[in-house]
C-alpha cells in the first residue's frame, strides 16, 4: 500500500483499522516532500517537527476513540494562513521572517479534529496572480508537465496535493485562486460562498472576495473539510452561521445552465470539447440543459481588477516597516515607508497598488471604482435571473490548460486573461468548484461547477455523481 496515494476516505478507513499509524503516513509525506519538492517548490516551508508532533496526538485520540475523519491526515496549508507559531510570509520578502503570533479560525477548526500539518505552501505574493510565478520566494511547477505552472494563486498547494505530497490542502480564493491550480494539476478545489468560511487570519488581499477552500483528491475529501471549515466566526463579521445538509439530488430532471458568454471567442478547441463532452453525460444521465446568457460577463474580469486592486491598495498600507516584516532604516519616516515598500514589495504588488489607489484617487473614483461597484450589481442580477431558470451552471474554469512557465510574465494583461471565466462568480460571492474531466496533450481540465448562495451540497452532490462516471 503505498500511502501518499490515499485519499481522506481511504486514510481514514486504514487509521480505524489499525492499518497503518498517524505517524506512519505523516513519515510518508515528509519523505515524498524531501525526494520530489525539490523539482516542483511546492513547498515554502515543512513544519516536520509539528507534524510528527499532531501525527502522535492523532493516533493517541484513535486509540481512545475519539478519532473524527480528518485525525491523522497529512495536509498542507497556503502561506497566507496563519499558523501560531510558524513563519507566514505570503511569499513575500516583505514578510520573510514574519512568525503568526495565532492561528487562523480554519486552522484552530482543523487542529480541532486533529490534523497533521505537513507545511506551508508557496504562492503568487500576497496571493495575487495566476501562475505562483509571481513568489518572491521559488516558482512553482506542475506535476504533470514541470515545464508548466500550476495555476495560481493557490499553486503549491494544488502541486502538493497533485504529487502526492498531502493528501490534501488549504488554498484561498479572490478570484479563480482555488479553482484554477485546480483545473490546471488535476485535483478537486472547491471556492466556498462568500461568508460561508471565516477569513479570520488569513493575510487579506481583497477582502470583500476572499474566502478559504479545500484542495482535495476526490469530492468527497473536499465535502468533508468544507464541513469542518464552515460558520459563524465573531473575529469575521462577513462569516455566516452556515449549516451544510447533506442533499441527495441527482442528475436526473437537473437543470443545467451553459453560459454561452463562456465558450466565445479565445476557448481552446480542445478544452470545450472536453466540457461539451461533460455537459452530454450529464444530459445521458437524465438533466436538462439550459442555453443561458450572462450578458455583463464582458465586463466582470475589468470590474474584479479594479475592485481587487483597489482593496489591496488599502489591505496593504499596513506593510509600513513599522509594525511588523521588513524595516529598513532611513534619515526620516517617510524615506523608512519607501524604503520597506519597495524593497519588500515584488513587482506585481507594487503594480496592483498603483492600480488600486489611481482607483480610488479624487477626481477617478466615480470613473472607476464607482462604475465596477455598478457592474457588479449587474453581474449580480445576471446570475439571480439565471439561477430563476437553472439550479447549477456549467462551464470551462479556465479558456486553456497550463500555460508554460515563463509564457505570460511579460504581459500581465494575457495573465489576467486566465481569470476570466471565473470572475463573475467571484463577484457575485457564488460557491464554485473544478473537478477534473479530462486532458488535453496530457494536460488535466477542469469543469466548473457553479450554484447559488450557500448551495455547495447541491455542487458536491452532482460533482460527486459526474467523478464516478
Amino acid at each position: 500500500m503505498e500511502l501518499t496515494k490515499l485519499t481522506i476516505k481511504q486514510a481514514h478507513e486504514g487509521l480505524t483499522k489499525k492499518e497503518f499509524s498517524s505517524v506512519d503516513l505523516a513519515k510518508a509525506h515528509l519523505d515524498k516532500i524531501k525526494k520530489i519538492d525539490k523539482d516542483l517548490n511546492a513547498f515554502l516551508s515543512v513544519t516536520e517537527e509539528l507534524a510528527l508532533q499532531q501525527a502522535q496526538e492523532a493516533d493517541k485520540r484513535i486509540k481512545d476513540g475519539k478519532a473524527t475523519e480528518l485525525t491523522g491526515i497529512p495536509c498542507a496549508i497556503k502561506d497566507n494562513i496563519l499558523i501560531a507559531g510558524q513563519k507566514c510570509t505570503a511569499a513575500s520578502k516583505i514578510l520573510e521572517n514574519y512568525v503568526a503570533p495565532y492561528d487562523a479560525t480554519v486552522i484552530q477548526k482543523l487542529k480541532e479534529q486533529g490534523i497533521v500539518m505537513l507545511g506551508k505552501t508557496n504562492l503568487d505574493e500576497f496571493a495575487m496572480g495566476s501562475s505562483t510565478e509571481n513568489s518572491a520566494f521559488k516558482i512553482t511547477k506542475n506535476p504533470r508537465d514541470l515545464e508548466r505552472v500550476p495555476g495560481g494563486s493557490s499553486g503549491g498547494s494544488a502541486a502538493a496535493v497533485a504529487a502526492n505530497m498531502a493528501c490534501c490542502a488549504l488554498g484561498s480564493e479572490t478570484n479563480g485562486s482555488v479553482r484554477l491550480p485546480a483545473s490546471f494539476c488535476g485535483v478537486v478545489g472547491l471556492k466556498p460562498t462568500y461568508g460561508a468560511v471565516s477569513r479570520y487570519g488569513l493575510i487579506a488581499f481583497g477582502s470583500s472576495l476572499d474566502q478559504v477552500g479545500p484542495l482535495t483528491k476526490s469530492v468527497y475529501d473536499a465535502k468533508v473539510i468544507f464541513k469542518i471549515l464552515i460558520g459563524r466566526d465573531e473575529m469575521d463579521a462577513t462569516s455566516t452561521d452556515y449549516k451544510f445538509e447533506d442533499s441527495d439530488v441527482s442528475l436526473k430532471g437537473l437543470k443545467i445552465g451553459v453560459p454561452r458568454e463562456y465558450f466565445a471567442k479565445g476557448i481552446n478547441k480542445d478544452v470545450e470539447i472536453i466540457i461539451r463532452n461533460s455537459i452530454k453525460k450529464a444530459e445521458d444521465a437524465g438533466a436538462k440543459i439550459v442555453d443561458i446568457s450572462l450578458p455583463s460577463t464582458e465586463y466582470a474580469l475589468a470590474a474584479y481588477y479594479i475592485v481587487a486592486t483597489s482593496e489591496a491598495s488599502a489591505n496593504l498600507a499596513r506593510f509600513d516597516g513599522i509594525k511588523y516584516g521588513l524595516s529598513v532604516d532611513g534619515e526620516d519616516l517617510l524615506s523608512v515607508y519607501l524604503q520597506s515598500r519597495s524593497k519588500g514589495f515584488g513587482a506585481e504588488i507594487k503594480r496592483r497598488i498603483m492600480l488600486g489607489t489611481f482607483s480610488l484617487s479624487s477626481g477617478y473614483y466615480d470613473a472607476y471604482y464607482k462604475k465596477a461597484q455598478e457592474t457588479i450589481r449587474l453581474i449580480k442580477d445576471d446570475f439571480v435571473n439565471a439561477f430563476e431558470k437553472v439550479d447549477l451552471i456549467f462551464a470551462p474554469v479556465c479558456p486553456t490548460p497550463a500555460f508554460k512557465i515563463g509564457e505570460k510574465t511579460k504581459d500581465p494583461l494575457s495573465m489576467y486573461l486566465s481569470d476570466v471565466l471565473t470572475s463573475g462568480s467571484s463577484l457575485a460571492g457564488l460557491p464554485g468548484l473544478s473537478l477534473p474531466v479530462g486532458k488535453v496533450d496530457n494536460l488535466p481540465v477542469g469543469l466548473q461547477i457553479i450554484g447559488n448562495h450557500f448551495q455547495e451540497n447541491k455542487i458536491l452532490a452532482i460533482a460527486a455523481h459526474l467523478e464516478k462516471n
